[in-house]
């Protein structure tokens, strides 16, 4: 994986704008439903997509050092 690779880092950023699309979509959703359990799923789900966002930043921060 050389940092100088273009596809990887297209990859990267490819994955890294779904993620954040979805992110985005997550928070509209929050914002339009109620409820504790609504809220709860959402909240993890929330979770789920920003770590698997900030894997992907760090990985690709340590491929273009």
């Amino acid at each position: 994986m050389a940092a100088s690779d273009p596809s990887l880092l297209a990859d990267l950023d490819n994955r890294i704008a779904i993620l954040r699309d979805n992110l985005r979509e997550l928070v509209e959703q929050a914002a339009a439903y109620s409820g504790a359990a609504d809220d709860s799923l959402i909240s993890d789900r929330i979770a789920d997509q920003q770590a698997k966002l900030d894997a992907l930043l760090s990985e690709r921060d340590r491929l273009t050092k």
